[in-house]
């Protein structure tokens, strides 16, 4: 149970979203929204190359430092706390169990062979784009602890990580590793890579405390009273990492709108928003700069500071001042 809702169904063995997810077909803005536009190229991509910085291993340092956050594009991250280096739905190629499938619109700044150390890595969900089985592969020979979803462990241990380094976690369960503490949260949305194994496995946000820094990390979710109690029980946050761009009239709670997420933040208690689930698919039909520029006035609207960095480039501040790169890119 979480609050009011059942969220595993015994009879048909599979989790519930705490809000049923809607779809409608005929309100579905920008296009096709069918299967076949994922072996193309989207005509909202960038026609340039996207700016990135560049990361190899010698850009870390040995040991991590009490907070730093690298945007690797999408919903991927590496996030250093409290001397722990933490990454974060790691996807660093398509998001697609076959490399001609959903293409970036840009490469990721980093290579698996150039990650360095890595003393957590943590999964929201077990979809294409904020899984990838290549990635959990390279890095079961590492020495990691794998804080994921329940179910998300059978996965990832049949791709060879040890069972003793895989913790999954239920929603408002927790884990704390040293002075740092991640604790799940409940959100709206879905699991699955196939049809045959939809929501056979949870989804989570994350609570994630250091002494210093306190984070939430949304995953993908669809808005809802959740977000407030999120506030209630950890927050209120130095900075909320919130997904932008997964949202269409065809799934209206599926995602979050532009505006829902500036009410994450409002709800949850904070007034810095780092925008996450953007700038790298297209997976809900909009040209490719459009959530970040709404997202970015709605903020300045609301009296909200929003992070927004190149992929690779190291925000070590919770004053980053940002800029609109993306308006020099066509």
């Amino acid at each position: 149970m979480y609050g009011q809702y059942d969220y595993y169904s015994t009879s048909t063995s599979e989790f519930i979203s705490p809000q049923p997810l809607v779809y409608y077909p005929e309100r579905t803005t920008g296009g096709d929204a069918g299967f076949a536009r994922f072996f193309k190229k989207s005509p909202n991509a960038p026609t340039q190359e996207m700016p990135k910085q560049v990361l190899t291993k010698s850009d870390f340092s040995d040991t991590s430092v009490n907070f730093a956050l690298y945007w690797l594009g999408h919903s991927s991250a590496i996030l250093e706390l409290d001397s722990k280096r933490i990454l974060i739905d790691p996807v660093l190629e398509n998001a697609a169990p076959f490399p001609y499938i959903t293409s970036r619109y840009s490469s990721s700044p980093i290579t698996r062979d150039e990650l360095p150390h890595i003393d957590i890595v943590l999964i929201t969900h077990d979809h294409y784009d904020h899984l990838e089985m290549a990635t959990i592969k390279e890095l079961s020979r590492r020495d990691i602890t794998f804080v994921v979803p329940l179910g998300v462990g059978s996965r990832i241990a049949n791709w060879g990580v040890e069972t003793s380094k895989i913790k999954e976690l239920d929603w408002e369960n927790s884990i704390i590793v040293d002075e740092l503490k991640i604790t799940a949260c409940p959100m709206v949305h879905y699991s699955g890579r196939s049809r045959s194994d939809r929501n056979r496995t949870l989804w989570n946000g994350y609570a994630i405390k250091s002494d210093n820094v306190n984070i939430f990390w949304s995953g993908d979710t669809g808005y809802g009273e959740h977000f407030k109690d999120i506030g209630e029980k950890y927050g209120p946050f130095d900075l909320a990492c919130v997904e932008i761009d997964g949202w269409n009239a065809g799934w209206p709670n599926t995602y979050l709108f532009p505006e829902e997420a500036i009410r994450v933040c409002q709800a949850v208690g904070d007034d810095r928003l780092f925008p996450i689930h953007w700038g790298v698919f297209d997976l809900a039909l909009h040209p490719w700069t459009e959530s970040i520029n709404m997202v970015w006035d709605l903020a300045i609207d609301n009296q909200i500071e929003i992070i927004a960095p190149i992929m690779g480039e190291k925000v070590v501040s919770l004053s980053f001042e940002s800029r609109k790169w993306w308006d020099n890119i066509d």
